[in-house]
């Protein structure tokens, strides 16, 4: 066929464009434009011997930052960064066998957290496929499980119809992570591309929304309620209602209470906010949803209920995770329930509910809000508003110095005894938050200093706070703190870690370093898993089961040298062992224009309050 037949052949497709006519594209080549036409400004990518054929034609690039991390986890850890800070696609790339293993972690984790996530690895080629070829493994079997969808590519011309299906797959509907598996020797062949001009896909319709019988029945229970709660969570951000759900929230003057995931989808600094809820949540959120009970003086006592939760649970966005519900058919035990969610699956997978409905999130509020407004809803709920300052006030979110702090080998072996000079992990978040004014993105690791962190920091805005919620994936904290500043240069980004998840993915000093990202990071310096140690403490009579990260043989010693570790790395660290030296630390950190680390020695013996122990109700909740 001639060059001008197959020019027309390809313009009577109404479906297809053609690119420019020019010389043939290497696959490598056409997977890169293909990229580009999805607007990707960054790329996360390790190369390997799969992949060289990529990143020779990453090189070529005037659009794409490719940015080398120094393990492969940290890269799509970082690529995670961006996707939840922006609310894109982020991307990330390996090569085959175990460069393309170790992306499985951050892939499960944004499938957990319904992240939108691109992951291309490069694979052997395919005559070698099944052979147990040098650094083949099967990835496209390896992650059916954590993925919303995954391609082997096996014809060239199919690459820039696979990309972009997969980024339309990984940012409509519920987002979630794709995995392209790209053998070499397609990326070595070469070939015309046609480029699609939009996606069509059988069994993968757009977002139901809701009808106005429904979004009725709704406005009525909300009229027949005396204590309504909102109970909202990342659906809420990935669906980019949070505006829609403050003025909701304000018409119908209903407390919001979010999960982990959800923080900053409602500002926390709003009158109606109840912060978050679940195992570490506010005391008052858990009672404002399931009732508050009379303490027991012991286990064997009955539970006295001195005052009901909600009688109407209007859950937005959400999936009843066992985090928040504790013992699940004690969650709001006696209230009606009402779930709106894109995903169908997640209707009355973990809790019973009243009324499930099927919709984008965005629709459904947009559409509640113009019901509110042509029949504005009467009641105010004096009541229960006052039911809530009530618990507001008998169990705020407070700590102080222990007697366990006082009698710790650290108040001994640091601190001369000196109780002024003790820095408790609260003390830093809270720190933190005065000092940026509540304006900074925060990034995670996973533990104690975690929920901390959603504690004392009061977020305002969605895709403020950045954590691996689900899956709870130490590392997690400083790759994704990078991804984020790629994405956010003009704000502050700060990962609030532990010893124990930043030493996981360290390396990415490196990355920030070189790159010239200036992502900064607080370690809570415990010596120990602190997290595990609350759990050993709380039912295991405080033996210890490996969880002292601390040189034995001298445990005076702060382990291991942090700041010999980021100087190592050409990145500013210092330690804090005392209280009056730590705002001028922080702000010397907040100050300056490179990746920095302030390490803040504090003592181990600090629990995180309130706690729901796992698989209780609110009734065993420790305020």
């Amino acid at each position: 066929m001639s060059k001008t037949a197959e020019s027309t052949k390809a313009k009577a497709s109404p479906t297809t464009e053609r690119a420019e006519l020019g010389r043939p594209m290497m696959g490598s080549e056409i997977l890169v434009e293909a990229l580009e036409r999805e607007g990707v400004e960054a790329i996360f990518a390790y190369p390997g011997g799969a992949s060289m054929e990529l990143h020779q034609a990453l090189t070529k690039s005037k659009r794409i930052r490719t940015i080398l991390p120094r393990h492969e986890q940290g890269g799509s850890f970082a690529a995670e960064g961006y996707a939840r800070a922006t609310g894109r696609a982020g991307v990330c790339m390996a090569t085959s066998g175990p460069g393309a293993t170790n992306l499985a972690t951050a892939i499960a984790d944004a499938y957990m957290d319904s992240i939108p996530l691109v992951a291309v690895t490069g694979q052997v080629p395919q005559a070698m496929i099944g052979k147990g070829g040098f650094q083949e493994t099967d990835f496209f079997g390896m992650t059916l499980p954590i993925v919303k969808h995954s391609y082997l590519i096996t014809n060239i011309a199919d690459i820039p119809r696979i990309v972009k299906e997969a980024f339309h797959i990984a940012q409509t509907g519920r987002p979630g992570p794709v995995v392209i598996d790209f053998p070499k020797n397609i990326q070595q062949q070469t070939a015309q591309p046609i480029w699609p001009k939009e996606v069509h896909l059988r069994g993968y319709p757009p977002p139901k929304t809701a009808d106005d019988i429904v979004l009725n029945e709704i406005i009525g229970l909300i009229e027949k309620a005396e204590r309504p709660v909102l109970y909202v969570g990342g659906g809420i951000i990935s669906g980019n209602a949070s505006e829609e759900l403050r003025k909701f929230a304000e018409a119908a003057q209903i407390p919001v209470t979010t999960t982990i995931m959800g923080c900053g989808a409602f500002p926390e600094t709003h009158p109606l906010s109840l912060r978050w809820l679940g195992m570490h949540g506010a005391a008052y959120a858990n009672w404002a949803v399931s009732g508050e009970f009379k303490s027991r003086a012991k286990p064997s006592d009955p539970l006295e209920k001195i005052a009901d939760g909600a009688d109407l649970l209007l859950a937005f966005g959400v999936r009843f995770d066992d985090r928040v519900t504790g013992k699940v058919e004690k969650f709001c035990e006696t209230g009606t329930i009402v779930h709106i969610d894109i995903d169908p699956s997640e209707h009355n997978k973990n809790r019973r509910v009243q009324l499930a409905v099927e919709s984008d999130i965005l629709f459904a509020l947009k559409r509640l809000n113009g019901m509110v407004s042509e029949r504005p809803i009467q009641k105010k709920f004096l009541a229960w508003h006052q039911q809530i300052e009530a618990w507001k006030a008998k169990a705020p979110l407070g700590y102080r110095v222990t007697d366990e702090v006082m009698k710790s080998q650290h108040m001994k072996d640091h601190l001369a005894g000196k109780s002024s000079e003790v820095i408790l992990p609260q003390m830093v978040v809270e720190m933190l938050y005065e000092l940026t004014k509540g304006e900074a993105i925060l990034t995670t690791g996973v533990g104690q200093h975690q929920m901390w962190a959603g504690q004392y920091y009061k977020f305002k805005f969605p895709r403020q706070l950045l954590t691996s919620a689900g899956l709870g994936a130490m590392g997690f904290g400083y790759p994704a703190a990078v991804g984020a500043k790629v994405a956010r240069p003009d704000k502050q980004v700060i990962d609030i870690d532990g010893d124990g998840s930043f030493l996981m993915n360290i390396q990415e000093l490196a990355t920030a370093h070189i790159e010239k990202i200036a992502a900064k990071a607080i370690i809570l310096n415990n010596q120990h898993l602190g997290m595990v140690v609350q759990w050993e403490d709380r039912f295991y009579a405080g033996n210890r089961g490996h969880t002292y990260l601390g040189d034995p043989e001298n445990m005076k010693q702060i382990y291991p040298d942090f700041i010999a570790m980021a100087k190592s790395f050409n990145v500013p660290c210092e330690r804090v062992m005392y209280r009056s030296d730590l705002r001028a630390a922080m702000q010397r950190m907040l100050d300056s224009d490179q990746p920095y680390v302030l390490d803040v020695v504090t003592p181990y013996t600090e629990h995180v309050l309130p706690f729901i122990p796992a698989g209780k109700s609110v009734a065993e909740m420790i305020y």
